[in-house]
């Protein structure tokens, strides 16, 4: 049986004030492609399929003609689990009606887990989706004292292990943070202090497990447990990571080989570091000048309108950074006295981008006198 995993799509994530829609829907377009391209026998998505759980009409819309074209069109199921920006409800309407036209979705966790059996050549094999849940849900659905995402998991698969029938292969998905996991800057934290990190062995009894939260693609204990990372870079952080989706394919004794098959993104999110004058000269040659950029510029005098002189020829700089400016570039603050010295020299660079001159001593002794008068009022 071949599966294609696939997790954290954030449909209708803005960045930057920018929404990403446009992106979104170029690499699901593709993601559709490797479906019917590979033919593959099942979709699996662990989890955050939207970014918030009340997403914007034209998210709802973009998931609407997505699962309709593999459900109904290429006629492959689509398994799928909320993850912790979903809202499970919303997410699970009409999952009844849904389940029959190939599209199950494990919105809300149940009392009862049940399989999603489906058949290849060699029998069946058994899909469990354990939506994102927290320990306070788990302990009002059964009553059970548990106070951290480890004990909650631990209790959700034993219920499942129980009801599993030997014999069958079997897939979970969950929607959780593995201990020792690689984080970006871009999820969303499930608890504080380490409480939401769970054990990798609790994946162990399955055949693959799919998991989604981690943005990075990675995997713990074993290759067969693992995240296939979300579908696009979702900070800076992420400018590194090769996105893409995880193809699985099981044989009759529920063995798998895992293959990677890289998304390309219509814009890639990069970091430039430079001066003003290097980057507006890259910009020029620059094949790949609408990608989504964060600038840290290493000029260290005042400049105007940075941000409109790097737009033309880089149009979606998104973040501009400054470490040139801070002598050190590292430290997050200065002392008072080096900020005072230094606040002299940027009102000369400043002055002379606005007059095209020097300032002259007698306007020097103004400006000294202004500020010492500034700050003197500052420290009273």
């Amino acid at each position: 049986m071949l599966l294609l995993h696939t997790s954290d799509w954030h449909i209708g994530r803005q960045f930057h004030g920018i929404s990403l829609l446009e992106d979104q829907a170029i690499v699901l377009e593709q993601i559709i492609a490797i479906a019917r391209d590979r033919k593959v026998d099942a979709v699996l998505v662990a989890g955050d399929i939207y970014d918030r759980s009340v997403p914007p009409a034209g998210a709802v819309a973009l998931l609407d003609n997505v699962f309709d074209r593999i459900c109904s069109g290429l006629e492959i199921p689509v398994i799928l689990i909320s993850g912790n920006h979903d809202g499970p409800e919303r997410l699970s309407f009409g999952s009844r009606q849904l389940a029959g036209s190939g599209l199950y979705i494990c919105g809300s966790l149940a009392d009862t887990p049940q399989p999603i059996i489906l058949e290849d050549r060699y029998g069946p094999v058994a899909f469990y989706g354990i939506p994102y849940t927290d320990p306070a849900t788990v302990r009002n659905l059964f009553s059970v004292a548990v106070s951290t995402h480890e004990e909650a998991l631990s209790f959700i698969l034993s219920k499942v292990k129980e009801n599993h029938t030997s014999g069958h292969r079997s897939v979970v998905l969950s929607h959780v943070f593995l201990d020792g996991g690689e984080t970006s800057e871009s999820e969303r934290p499930l608890s504080i202090g380490g409480l939401d990190q769970v054990s990798a062995d609790h994946f162990s009894f399955f055949n693959y497990a799919a998991l989604g939260h981690l943005h990075g693609r990675q995997h713990k204990g074993t290759q067969t447990i693992r995240y296939s990372g979300s579908i696009l870079k979702y900070s800076f952080s992420e400018e590194h990571h090769q996105k893409g989706i995880t193809l699985v394919d099981m044989d009759e004794k529920g063995i798998c080989s895992l293959e990677h098959v890289l998304l390309t993104p219509k814009r890639d999110m990069r970091v430039l570091e430079g001066t003003l004058e290097n980057l507006l000269e890259r910009g020029k040659s620059d094949l790949y000048n609408e990608d989504y950029l964060l600038i840290r510029l290493t000029d260290t005098h005042a400049i105007l309108d940075i941000m409109s002189k790097l737009r033309e020829v880089y149009p979606n700089v998104l973040h501009l950074e400054r470490p040139g400016l801070m002598g050190t570039g590292n430290q997050p603050s200065l002392h008072r006295d080096h900020l005072k010295r230094g606040e002299m020299s940027m009102f000369r660079d400043f002055f002379k981008q606005i007059s095209g001159e020097e300032l002259n001593p007698e306007q020097a002794a103004i400006v000294e006198e202004t500020m010492e008068m500034i700050h003197g009022e500052e420290e009273a």
